[in-house]
Parts: C-alpha cells; structure tokens; sequence
C-alpha cells in the first residue's frame, strides 16, 4: 500500500495556544534519515513545558512529541542501518554532531549541535514523522504494546537519573509520582531498593498508586522523609523541592534534578548542604542509555499504567497531565 502525500498532525503555532488538528504533507526523509509511520507517541511532561512556553526555543510551527514507537516505512539513500518494515523509538535527542568536544569526550547528551525531537524538529504528535537514522532505536517485538511508548523519555530519562545515585543507594525518594516513577520503582524494587514517594500534598490516589507499586512509604512532598535517604530524584517541577530534598538526604547524599525545566530554586542555608551532599541535573540523554534501558527493561518486564487518547485529543491529554487526571501516563495512538 502506498504512502499518502498528506497527513494528520497536532501542530504547535504559538506557545501559550492549543495545538491545531491540521492537515499537512508527509515529510520526505533526507539521506541520512527514515521515514516512520507513527503507531504511538507518549505525552511528556516536557511537551507541556514547550507548549505553556517554559522551554524558549520551540522551532514553530512545530509538532510536538519524542517518546515515539512507530515502523520504518521509507529511506534515505544514505540509510542502511534499518530496514522498512523495523519497529523503532524515536526518543528526545533528535541528532548529535559527533565533532563537538562533547560528542568527543563521550558525551553526546551536551552536543553543542544537539536537534532534539518535538522541540527543535517536528516529533511523533502525527501519523508521519522523519528521523535521523543513526538516532532510531531499534526495538524488540514487546514495543508492539504501545502502552510502552512512554519508556523512551519517561523510562530513558528517568534510568539515567537513576544511575546517577550510585549503586550503594538503598534508600531512595522519588518526588512526583507520574510516569518517570512508575517505570523506575520497578527497577528499584528488582534491585532490592526501598521507596520512598513524595507527591503533591493531599493526593491521596497517587500516594495509593505509588504504594501499590511496592513504595515502602508515601506522603505528600512537604512532609518529612521517614527516615535519611541516600539519595532523591526529583521528577516535579518546582524549585522549593530542591532544599526540601537536601533536608531529607543522609550525609554523603545526592539529590537529582531529573526533569528539564523547573522554577526557581529558592535559597537555602548551607548546613543542609554540607557533610557532602550533593545537587546534580540531568540532560537529555546518549544512545548508550538507551542501549543500557532497554537491557533492563526486558529483565524487569516493566509494565505501566497507560490512558490512550486519539490524536486528535493531544489538548486533552495535555490537560489531564497538567491536572493530574490520572496516574502513570499518557499516550497518543494513531488510526491504524
């Protein structure tokens, strides 16, 4: 069956607006690209963040999108890693220079030249999209539930979040208990480690769903860790989380800013800095992550607690993440 000239896309115009359901044309890949039919794309909290304009670079008119499960369809004539017909993952780091100092010293998640996918491209919040080939990740057969598209932000992500702990962490909060934690408490609990969930105040629903997932506690994120931690990840977005989180860690202990944007950090004394705790970001992510994930998600068998909404509902899915309508995550599914 051929491929249609046209396609369905939600299409971001100007931040601060809704996405427009529009028709427009499939893209052709170029040399080094493939052309992917979209099955399914994650709603991440990052889109949000590019809609409402917190992230300031979007390349408008743009679609969204970067947690993308979709198949191989066309190639450039310089594309012969995949074939058509291969289920692959399109993630948020779009492209990569490879000659910068950072591609150069391993770290490809800094490049100075970075694309990245429904930010900086246009991403998987349509039925068509172009990628970069050597930035597909090829997936196994269990992709095929697209209920996992949100492990190639939320999974990717958050596991390089993860490792950023350290091994010897035994103890561990997690502040905001969307999609990134529901993924990375499966981990955890395989790996023997104990949670600890930190949600919004008062969400009782989600601090139930986080317990059902094996959290050995869960309270809202002003109240005080039931014991020292070792270490947190913070997946929410507000600054004041940050000495929150200082005062719940050990001595010796980190506490990772996993998310891409979050508002000012107010300031705080330096005692619960001190005994060498430690404050660190994470940015984007490399291919050897994704590699690294994948090989961990099959062992653990992650599932996850998914809300699907047609494409044509992306302002709603949008919504209900921003209002917390519902637990775990959302994703986008394409007429087949």
């Amino acid at each position: 069956m051929g491929i249609s000239p046209s396609m369905h896309a939600m299409v971001l115009e100007a931040v601060g607006k809704p996405l427009i359901y529009r028709t427009v044309p499939v893209p052709d890949p170029a040399a080094n690209q493939v052309l992917v039919k979209i099955l399914a794309c994650g709603v991440c909290r990052t889109d949000l963040h590019i809609t409402e304009g917190e992230l300031t670079r979007p390349e408008l008119p743009l679609i969204p999108g970067h947690e993308v499960i979709g198949i191989v369809v066309r190639r450039g004539e310089q594309a012969v890693r995949l074939k058509v017909g291969d289920l692959v993952g399109i993630p948020w780091m779009g492209y990569t220079c490879g000659t910068c100092r950072y591609c150069l010293s391993d770290r490809e998640n800094l490049c100075e030249n970075a694309i990245f996918t429904g930010y900086t491209m246009n991403g998987g919040y349509a039925e068509y999209m172009v990628a970069f080939e050597p930035f597909c990740i090829p997936l196994p057969p269990l992709f095929q539930d697209l209920s996992k598209a949100s492990l190639l932000c939320a999974g990717l992500i958050g596991y390089r979040a993860y490792r950023m702990i350290g091994d010897g962490a035994e103890n561990i909060g997690f502040y905001g208990f969307g999609a990134a934690a529901q993924i990375l408490i499966q981990i955890a609990r395989h790996q023997h480690k104990n949670i600890y969930a930190f949600t919004r105040d008062g969400d009782l629903e989600a601090q139930d769903f986080a317990r059902k997932l094996g959290a050995s506690w869960a309270g809202g994120s002003t109240q005080k860790a039931p014991l020292k931690l070792d270490a947190s990840i913070i997946f929410a977005s507000p600054g004041y989380l940050v000495p929150k989180a200082l005062e719940d860690v050990d001595k010796g202990g980190v506490v990772i800013c996993g998310g891409i944007h979050m508002s000012d950090i107010p300031s705080f004394p330096y005692d619960i800095l001190w005994e060498e705790r430690s404050i660190r970001s994470i940015a984007n992510l490399t291919r050897k992550d994704a590699t690294a994930f994948l090989g961990i998600s099959a062992e653990v068998n992650i599932n996850t607690q998914t809300r699907f909404y047609p494409l044509e509902q992306a302002n709603s899915a949008l919504a209900d993440l921003k209002n917390g309508k519902f637990q775990g995550a959302a994703v986008l599914v394409m007429d087949q």
